[in-house]
């Protein structure tokens, strides 16, 4: 969707809501808090350290000031979870950012609590928690979510809010009759259909509310048709989905590579271990299928065995996750990558990634929030593909394959936001936010 018109300048207090306030969005939360205060850097942002070229004088203009992006001091956090504790509490157990950390910023992050969850454990079967709502349908779920999208943006005197999913996996599931039209969900909604997962009740109640969605899982949640209806309908815009961070990052940037020099493949097999609550969750067999789906797409789409049958057209590709708790959020990935040369004759790879999964993500998710806030003001709706540089399965328009490499995701990303940023010099009274 091409910009229609870019507001000069964002107001002061933008809610970023966030279903599921698990390690990354404590993570992310903290983070912010500190950087804003100048006590540490925001590393991995975009939108906090990036620079842009928006005319022919090759002069690099901030991303902040070019876009001009809602700036830290404006973002107000809330979200909802199925367990009660503040996001100070929340962060202590994570145990992703050192006291050194978190006590600085300890008061501040206290105040941040959730709202009750919307939450059926089918879909989330390793899970339960306590702070849950209850309800007589799904339909009546949608409007408690909605109530309380509404009564956070009056409490905390936003002017606008977006959203990003930090929740959990659940299990697998494929778009049915019920997500196909508007007005199917919505009976859906209201006979509690079982095809209705948590995230599509949040998903949903954003897109009634008018606030930008963004999915950091391989759920379902907003990537079927009466969703990308409705974003439509109502002017909003979506982006998905699973944030590409640990290993599928390293596979993005590595298998471009291969194919750029025409260096064959014949297999890639992937482990991770990791003992956070998302390990423990994809322990279920039905969850870790969700993120299977989500991993397994992106080297075949890059490497396009359909092009090259002799470099690729063999390809085995294995992706395996084991919840270690041990390891805690300190997600460690090993990759065997078998490629080919002149003559065929055979090379190793071997990658051994000991990654912090929250650490990567944090910058993931406040791009996302300022960027699709942006493209709110700029009056783009809809599927931001533009976006897909963040997820391991971009959402994209009907028709239109999804981009995994990493760099010609890298050049959509610039493009866009080079015709935002004109679009907000050509306003008669731009100004960078300050």
């Amino acid at each position: 969707m091409q910009p229609t018109h870019m507001v000069s300048r964002p107001s002061e207090r933008l809610g970023v809501l966030f279903p599921g306030m698990g390690a990354v969005a404590t993570t992310t939360i903290a983070g912010v808090m500190l950087a804003r205060r100048g006590l540490a850097p925001p590393v991995g942002s975009l939108t906090q350290l990036g620079s842009l070229r928006v005319d022919g004088s090759g002069a690099e203009v901030s991303v902040r000031d070019a876009l001009a992006l809602t700036p830290l001091d404006g973002l107000v956090f809330g979200g909802w979870d199925l367990f009660g504790d503040n996001a100070y509490e929340v962060a202590v157990h994570a145990r992703v950012l050192e006291d050194k950390h978190l006590d600085i910023v300890r008061d501040e992050l206290s105040q941040v609590r959730p709202m009750t969850a919307a939450f059926y454990p089918e879909y989330v079967r390793r899970l339960r928690g306590d702070h849950v709502k209850k309800a007589s349908s799904k339909a009546d779920m949608v409007e408690q979510l909605r109530a309380d999208i509404r009564g956070f943006k009056r409490d905390n005197r936003c002017d606008r809010l977006v959203a990003v999913w930090c929740g959990s996996t659940e299990v697998y599931m494929e778009p049915a009759a019920v997500h196909a039209t508007v007005e199917a969900f919505e009976a859906g909604l209201a006979r509690s259909a079982a095809e209705i997962s948590n995230s599509q009740l949040y998903a949903w109640a954003c897109l009634r509310e008018g606030v930008p969605f963004a999915n950091g899982s391989p759920n379902l949640a907003a990537d079927f048709p009466a969703a990308t209806a409705l974003a439509q309908r109502n002017g909003v815009p979506l982006a998905g989905k699973d944030f590409k961070t640990g290993q599928t990052l390293m596979k993005t940037i590595l298998a471009p590579g291969f194919r750029a020099r025409y260096l064959g493949v014949r297999g890639w097999f992937s482990t991770n271990i990791l003992g956070n609550r998302d390990g423990e969750v994809l322990d279920d067999p039905d969850s870790f299928r969700a993120k299977e789906v989500s991993k397994l797409g992106v080297l075949e789409s890059i490497l396009r065995a359909d092009l090259y049958p002799e470099l690729y057209g063999q390809l085995s590709h294995k992706v395996r996750i084991d919840y270690y708790p041990p390891r805690g959020d300190a997600k460690e990935g090993w990759d065997s990558i078998d490629i080919f040369g002149w003559l065929g004759y055979p090379m190793q790879i071997k990658v051994n990634f000991l990654c912090r999964d929250s650490i990567l993500a944090a910058p993931v998710v406040l791009d996302l929030a300022l960027l699709l806030d942006a493209s709110a003001r700029a009056g783009m709706h809809g599927i931001q593909d533009w976006l897909g540089f963040y997820f391991k399965s971009p959402m994209t328009p009907a028709g239109r394959p999804p981009l995994h490499d990493l760099f010609a995701q890298a050049a959509a990303l610039d493009t866009t936001l080079r015709r935002l940023a004109q679009e907000h010099r050509a306003a008669p009274d731009a100004a960078p936010a300050r």
